[in-house]
């Protein structure tokens, strides 16, 4: 980091801990949080801000790694990313916890194929990390901090690929709410300390429309949610949850095979990245199919008008209509698949229709 942003990152702490105490918890005042920037501290507009966290999941073959390869470089770039706004350049430390090799090679492949050096700002961890114990928090600050001091300039992405490796190194269950708990709230230590957005990969469970594999916790922790899906060589990345921002489509993509040359036996040496052709997907001119309870679920929904349900009312007249009064996780399935299909979304803890349903 320069000087000046030394001076400033300093000055940062010191309003921080302004009002901190000997016996208790540091605190600002409202006067002086009214003072600052209301604004996000957009990294790539729209998508990544600094202290904050999301979570891309995918089925296996839905491009999540490659993706956030792409992700990765245009950070470090300083390069829009599927027309969202590039806002800063800054580095990126990629946590491959699961095949490194192929992680590696993605990224080179991702900066050649965008005609860019191979010196951006992004580092890559082999070691497996365990977020369950306390004592890997410090840990990684500290290689926040060295990679900045490597390269010399400050990291605004920490990406863990895939996110149900930090639970099970430390003999986490990702289908516990209490596990996902305890890393998440090592994650929001480690933000505090580096100020990086933080980025999860992870995998949807067998029925994709119920969202990430395990716990359903995950959902309310992170600040944005994106599900990657697709028939054949198009995948969309959609938004299920986010705090401020509507729910729906966020953009379509597919990959290409990079060729790196000839090893040698002389075999190509290869690896699937993004690809950057535009990919537009024409709008559907009919509603989706639904189920017949999907279909009540949304009509229910639909009546209630513009002020929507919050999802006690929801489920209440749900039963009233005979659906989940035997299995209450019917209505998270169906919950699940309306928003998949961008038909419903939820927001101040109301669900509502989307304007185009």
């Amino acid at each position: 980091m320069t000087p000046e942003e030394n001076k400033i990152l300093d000055l940062q702490i010191l309003q921080r801990d302004r009002h901190q105490t000997s016996k208790g918890l540091r605190f600002k005042l409202l006067e002086e949080i009214a003072t600052t920037p209301v604004a996000k501290r957009w990294i790539i507009k729209g998508i990544f801000a600094r202290g904050e966290t999301s979570a891309w999941i995918g089925p296996p073959g839905s491009l999540k790694s490659a993706l956030f390869a792409s992700a990765a470089v245009s950070i470090a770039s300083g390069t829009d990313w599927f027309g969202r706004r590039s806002k800063e350049a800054c580095g990126v430390l990629y946590f491959a916890l699961e095949r490194v090799d192929l992680v590696e090679r993605r990224l080179i492949a991702t900066a050649q194929s965008l005609g860019l050096p191979t010196n951006l700002p992004i580092a890559v961890v082999p070691a497996t990390i365990d977020l369950v114990r306390p004592q890997s928090v410090q840990a990684v600050i500290n290689t926040v901090k060295e990679a900045e001091n490597a390269v010399g300039c400050r990291f605004g992405l920490c990406a863990f690929d895939t996110w149900p490796k930090l639970l099970a190194a430390g003999g986490g269950d990702e289908n516990q709410a209490k596990d996902q708990g305890v890393v998440f709230a090592n994650i929001q230590r480690v933000m505090g300390a580096t100020d990086v957005h933080v980025a999860l990969i992870g995998h949807t469970g067998k029925n994709e429309e119920r969202g990430a594999r395990g716990s359903n916790a995950l959902d309310g922790h992170v600040d944005l949610m994106v599900a990657l899906g697709g028939d054949g060589g198009i995948k969309t990345a959609t938004i299920t949850k986010a705090n401020d921002a509507p729910d729906g489509p966020l953009f379509s993509f597919k990959s290409e095979v990079f060729d790196f040359g000839k090893d040698e036996d002389g075999d190509p040496i290869t690896v699937n990245v993004v690809s950057q052709e535009e990919v537009r997907i024409a709008p559907a001119t009919s509603k989706p199919n639904l189920k017949p309870n999907q279909k009540t679920a949304f009509a229910i929904l639909y009546d209630a008008g513009s002020m929507g349900l919050s999802t006690e009312e929801w489920n209440a007249k749900a039963r009233e209509a005979g659906i989940g009064a035997r299995r209450r996780a019917d209505m998270i399935d169906i919950r699940n698949a309306l928003k998949s299909k961008g038909l419903v979304r939820e927001m101040g803890g109301r669900w509502m229709v989307n304007h185009s349903s």
